[in-house]
């Protein structure tokens, strides 16, 4: 299985890609590949219809949607500014979304998350990303919030508050029968 992860922020010192980098390993057998991408290597100009019209849809927003039509399973850590998306990822999500005949996440399973030094773990952003997917082509198999990032993970060991940790894994075991399910046509 191909798998695509990534935090949408572009802060060097994402939480979020610390979180998602570290749930991958869950996913990764000998025949996987998982391949974590940076957002800040996909910077296009802010998004405008003017833009387009003008100088077409820019080359990176192609490539980061080839990155997902690669992938056979989507990982998605959110990061939250202002109890939304990061500007950074909703730049590239217009500009996916502009690509003709195409949704930014043509039927691709994945597997959304968010974190936050916070009590709600970015619980607003990750609301709204569940309930925007549907429409951008993605099919949400399980969500996952962490609160409290710098309390409840450490380099290393990964998400290390033993409920939280119970809880992801029990999200990661449903989304891999599912998978399993999409992969063998029986979903």
């Amino acid at each position: 299985m191909k798998i695509l992860a990534f935090a949408a922020s572009n802060s060097s010192k994402s939480i979020n890609k610390r979180l998602v980098s570290s749930i991958s390993k869950y996913y990764k057998e000998s025949q996987d590949v998982i391949e974590l991408i940076d957002l800040n290597d996909y910077e296009m100009p802010l998004y405008s219809r003017d833009r387009e019209v003008q100088n077409g849809i820019p080359q990176l927003a192609a490539d980061f949607a080839n990155k997902i039509d690669w992938a056979d399973f989507i990982l998605i850590s959110f990061a939250e500014h202002n109890g939304n998306y990061a500007a950074a990822y909703k730049n590239i999500l217009d500009w996916v979304s502009r690509i003709k005949a195409r949704k930014p996440f043509p039927n691709k399973p994945m597997f959304l998350i968010a974190t936050s030094n916070g009590a709600r773990g970015g619980q607003s952003v990750l609301d709204i990303a569940t309930n925007r997917m549907p429409f951008d082509g993605g099919i949400v198999l399980e969500t996952f919030s962490l609160p409290e990032f710098n309390i409840n993970f450490e380099e290393g060991k990964g998400v290390i508050n033993i409920l939280h940790r119970s809880q992801l894994e029990a999200k990661v075991r449903k989304t891999k029968r599912e998978l399993a399910k999409i992969q063998s046509g029986t979903n």
